[in-house]
């Protein structure tokens, strides 16, 4: 397929880091174009039916929702990267789907109102990844040596516990060693570093202090 792609994005927003992934992986060029979700413009709003990003245009033709992007390119462009086996490609579907589960999860910690909510949450998100451990392989991503879209799903998603660490231990992710390994393998890969730019912990910093919840206090806690 050779067709003019353009991704429509938020900065901070990580199902747009899954689709910039993929693409990324595929080689593919396209060009990124950021909305400000605060204040979305009518031409974003007629592309995006749900005002969510991200949406990628192909040929002017709108795609939304992540996981629909993240498969129309797997379908369209090499390499494949889900599994060709129809019920592991299934299995993989469902791990997606358990990734925006836990991004609804970690939504919610940073929103929590108090300490008592942050520590619940805190503990629904152990739960989650003590899940996910007990599926990981033994090879560097998620079903071994080959990258995957889970991969590119998980990727954004460990990267909110790098800034999440550098305010506290929250006792998230200690204790987890496959966890611990695979996160490392998708920190180091240059498609999912490149799929935001290098301010994104500041900004994401910046947009958690905003929040006005209990992890906002805990970063205006002064160092010890």
């Amino acid at each position: 397929m050779s067709a003019a792609l353009i991704l429509i994005s938020h900065a901070l927003c990580p199902y747009v880091q899954r689709a910039a992934i993929v693409l990324a992986e595929k080689g593919v060029a396209f060009e990124r174009r950021d909305v400000d979700l605060a204040n979305k413009p009518a031409w974003f709003l007629e592309c995006s039916p749900l005002g969510k990003t991200p949406v990628l245009l192909v040929d002017g033709e709108a795609i939304f929702e992540s996981a629909v992007i993240c498969e129309f390119l797997d379908d369209t462009q090499a390499p494949q990267l889900h599994p060709g086996d129809p019920l592991e490609r299934a299995r993989h579907r469902a791990w997606m789907e358990f990734g925006s589960s836990l991004l609804n999860t970690i939504a919610a910690f940073y929103s929590a109102p108090d300490e008592a909510a942050l520590k619940a949450q805190a503990g629904h998100i152990r739960t989650r990844l003590e899940q996910l451990e007990a599926v990981l392989s033994a090879g560097r991503y998620f079903s071994g040596e080959h990258f995957c879209i889970v991969d590119a799903v998980f990727g954004p998603i460990f990267r909110y516990f790098d800034v999440f660490d550098a305010i506290d231990d929250f006792g998230c992710t200690s204790g987890l060693p496959k966890l611990a390994a695979w996160r490392g393998q998708l920190a180091n890969r240059p498609s999912v570093r490149s799929a935001v730019a290098p301010d994104y912990p500041q900004r994401l910093k910046a947009f958690l202090l905003a929040r006005g919840s209990a992890l906002s206090r805990r970063i205006q806690r002064p160092s010890r």
